[in-house]
């Protein structure tokens, strides 16, 4: 009877990309780093190496005709996963350029060779090694020579990566093939430029043994490296309840009557849309549901795309914000993706084990995210309220509305199918005067109020009023009075006799 072989994952040591993986990069795998220029191959192989290496299990770094290894490590000093203690101790440079240029190829696999047996590394790394195709270019035993080391480094105890600027995974270089058949795993880099946005995605075309996220994923260079912004339903856990078994405990939005109008409140793990026009209290609405949220003991975060939180806007929210009972999500990076913003909103939850998230606005969400993720907006938006219901955490969105008077919207982009509750804001005007209106449009699988209420804000908030049963054509703006359906009948007068 065969035994299963166990599959050692290591970790990354790059956030968010053990998830991409399927579970981390396998161990004594033979893996190849592709992308154009600029892209972050050399970053995210340094990146796995520092957070790899130590003593017991060195790393080898071999450079071939590209960035001198002085020249090279001034730039990656910059990073915080640097690490100057262990270079020499476990991390080892080995510059390959003088084997390389002379165009001798048995000499530079020797060399390579020499150096993995004499110092036993657990990780090897050769960038970049398609400067050995374009320097060799045209000689016979190129193929030979790519074929030899790609079984090699497949036979070695160690974890392998060739670092290469392909500039497409669909190439059909030949002398690139030997690598691409022989590789268990395939990372592509890219980056794109879309008016003056440029976004960098990752791409795991194969890593054998394991299943991986498939699709493009969002990633970004900073101080700390490369951060992969991975799916949210990756890194969320789905919560074990379900709303299609039971509705569950309710949750109160923090406005009088309100909780009324839904039947009782807000179902635990629903997700609500508050849609109306500017300045009908959308985001007052928002931080009441928050404010509510911190009185029954429970957490909160909010992702604002508009005006920060301020005093002079909203005391009670801001104080909260102040306090730690609500975490604030304001990313003001260029070139924002939804997954981008998925991560802050998990690091926020799960650092304040918060129950209740608002999303304020999603018109301004929009906005901030780069051109190019600005098309798929409604799946990804679908992707992200799924993933955070899932997990058992209840989300408010608002969502700005032009007050057309023509028809009844709930949202812009086609997403008010995507949410289990719906409030809609209106204005009307009503003897010269703008006044608002509020009706919940949907509680899923809930009885409702189906009412129109009159509302009014103040500095203590919103307070939801009576209907107004004397005034017919309320969504059309213009309300008209009533007319009695029966004329009353004339007074009879004395007979003339």
């Amino acid at each position: 009877m065969t035994t299963k072989v166990t599959i050692n994952r290591l970790s990354t040591g790059v956030p968010g990309l053990d998830e991409v993986l399927g579970g981390g990069l396998p161990e004594f795998s033979f893996n190849l780093i592709a992308g154009p220029p600029g892209c972050g191959k050399t970053t995210l192989a340094h990146q796995m190496m520092f957070a790899l290496a130590t003593p017991e299990r060195p790393a080898l770094y071999f450079t071939v005709l590209g960035e001198p290894p002085l020249k090279m490590l001034r730039y990656q000093q910059q990073f915080d996963f640097f690490d100057s203690e262990l270079v020499n101790r476990s991390v080892h440079f080995i510059n390959l350029s003088d084997d390389a240029s002379a165009g001798d190829l048995d000499q530079v696999l020797h060399r390579i060779v020499a150096e993995v047996q004499k110092h036993h590394p657990a990780l090897v790394f050769v960038d970049s090694f398609r400067a050995v195709v374009h320097a060799n270019r045209g000689e016979g035993n190129l193929q030979q020579f790519v074929q030899q080391l790609g079984m090699l480094m497949t036979s070695w105890q160690a974890t392998t990566f060739l670092i290469g600027e392909y500039l497409t995974a669909t190439e059909t270089d030949t002398e690139a093939n030997p690598v691409l058949t022989v590789a268990d795993g395939l990372i592509w880099l890219r980056q794109s430029v879309q008016r003056n946005s440029m976004v960098r995605k990752m791409e795991i075309m194969k890593m054998r043994g394991q299943p991986t996220l498939p699709g493009l994923h969002t990633f970004r260079i900073n101080s700390t490296g490369l951060e992969v912004f991975a799916p949210a339903r990756a890194v969320l856990p789905m919560h074990s309840g379900s709303n299609a078994e039971s509705l569950g405990p309710r949750l109160l939005m923090g406005v009088p009557r309100l909780d009324d109008m839904m039947g009782g409140g807000l179902p635990r793990g629903y997700s609500i849309l508050v849609a109306g026009p500017s300045g009908s209290g959308k985001s007052i609405l928002a931080a009441a549901f928050l404010a509510e949220g911190a009185r029954c003991g429970e957490t909160g975060v909010i992702a604002v795309f508009e005006q920060r939180p301020s005093r002079s806007r909203n005391r009670v929210l801001t104080e909260l914000i102040e306090s730690g009972r609500v975490g604030l999500v304001d990313s003001r990076a260029p070139d924002l993706s939804i997954d981008e913003i998925v991560q802050l909103l998990i690091h926020e939850i799960r650092r304040l084990d918060a129950s209740r998230v608002v999303i304020d606005s999603l018109s301004a969400f929009e906005l901030a995210l780069a051109p190019t993720f600005r098309e798929d907006f409604r799946e990804s938006l679908l992707r992200l309220v799924t993933a955070l219901t899932g997990a058992g955490v209840t989300v408010l969105m608002t969502s700005e509305l032009e007050d057309r008077y023509t028809d009844l919207r709930f949202s812009p982009y086609g997403t008010a199918f995507l949410t289990d509750a719906i409030i809609v804001q209106r204005y009307i005007e009503v003897d010269s005067r703008l006044r608002r209106v509020m009706a919940v449009v949907k509680v899923r699988a809930s009885a409702h109020s189906d009412e129109l209420r009159e509302f009014s804000i103040d500095d203590h908030g919103i307070h939801i009023g009576e209907m107004l049963p004397d005034q017919e054509g309320l969504l059309g703006g213009r309300p008209t009075n009533k007319r009695a359906s029966v004329r009353p009948l004339p007074v009879a007068g004395a007979d003339d006799g």
